[in-house]
This record gives structure tokens, sequence and C-alpha cells, in this order.
């Protein structure tokens, strides 16, 4: 595989996440009088957040605002950071990847607030040269626009650049931009198109050997 670049998910690749994002969603929306307790476990993972609003909102307090929910959402999951999951082999990839001289960014559906927690929960903020969050964009995964973003910032052509997701919506993304991409099954799957397929981060690493 040649490259030059690597674009890491976050959520489900680096840590997992959804668990915190689950609970999350259902604090908020109890404190603000809505008891989404009957939802199954991690039933939004992978889809925007402004979709999740979309599906919700009959359920929702008539006078609760989009802005509101969503901040309240992001407070509970960032006072929680302490429940997260590494995703240990990733992380150690991160930092091989690192070491390597390898440039390596993030690409996520998330809030800025939520990207900035998870990087700093998973000490591997001096190892990436750069975020893209939810706030950097018009447009969240699946459009191409997150990754395209970050080749731009990069100033890599985007076949210079390989994505490692695990979900669907983020592998359709990185393939609309033109990345190579590496599907993360471990966590995710459901992968529409993908270059390889991975099951843990020691493939990964022989892929790029």
């Amino acid at each position: 595989m040649k490259f030059k670049a690597v674009a890491w998910d976050i959520d489900g690749t680096l840590v997992d996440s959804e668990p915190l994002h689950h609970q999350a969603l259902l604090a908020a929306s109890l404190h603000f009088g809505c008891d989404l307790s009957d939802l199954p476990d991690q039933a939004f993972r992978g889809v925007h957040m402004h979709d999740v609003w979309d599906i919700l909102r009959p359920r929702l307090p008539q006078d609760l605002d989009e802005v509101s929910w969503l901040r309240g959402i992001d407070a509970h999951y960032v006072a929680n950071t302490q429940h997260l999951r590494p995703i240990a082999d990733a992380v150690a990839a991160v930092k091989q990847l690192a070491a390597r001289g390898i440039p390596q960014v993030c690409v996520s559906n998330s809030d800025r607030s939520v990207v900035d927690a998870n990087l700093a929960a998973l000490g591997i903020v001096g190892d990436i040269a750069f975020s893209i969050s939810l706030d950097d964009v018009e447009n969240g995964k699946p459009d191409p626009e997150p990754y395209l973003t970050a080749c731009t910032r990069l100033g890599l052509a985007p076949a210079a650049v390989v994505a490692i997701e695990d979900s669907r919506s983020g592998a359709l993304s990185a393939r609309r931009a033109g990345l190579t991409i590496v599907g993360y099954a471990a966590t995710g799957g459901g992968f529409e198109d993908v270059d390889y397929v991975i099951s843990d981060f020691s493939g990964f690493m022989a892929l790029i050997a």
C-alpha cells in the first residue's frame, strides 16, 4: 500500500465510545423531560446527530431546540470521558506511525468539544497533525467534505491518504473523496465499498509495513 498520510475516524476506530454516546443521549434527553430508555442499545451508531434529532424530534419537548439538545449531549459526554475505552491496538498504531514520521489526522462526525475530549482521553494529541470535526464542515459524513477538507489541509491528493473507518457512512465519505479505505470490522462493519478489511491493528500495521 502506497500512502503519505493516515486519516483516522475516532468513534469505534480509536475509541469504543458508542456506549458513552448512547448514555449521553439518554441522560441529556431525560434532563429535558424525555425518557428514551426504551431505545435499543446504541440505536444510532454511526448516524449523524442532526439526523438523530430529526428522527427523535416527535418525541422531544416541542419547546426544545436542536442546539440546546446537542449541547446537553456533548456536555454529558465530555464530563464522563473517564468511562471511555481506548482501542489499545489502534492507539499503539498511532504511536508507531508517529514514530515513523507519518502525518496523521482525525476526521470525525462529532462536534469539536467531543473530538478534543476524545483525543485528550486517548493521549494522542501530540501525535495528530490536526482534526476535522463536524464544526469544521458544512456537511458531515457520508458526504465527502470532511475527508476532502483533511486532504486539502494536508496538501495531499486523496489517493495518497489512507482512511481507517468502522462505519458504512464513514467509508462512503472516504470513498466519495477518493481515499484508500481500510475497514475496521471489530467494532463496525456493513461496509459498502472498502479496499481492505481488518479485524485488528496488527493486520493494519502488516498492510503498511
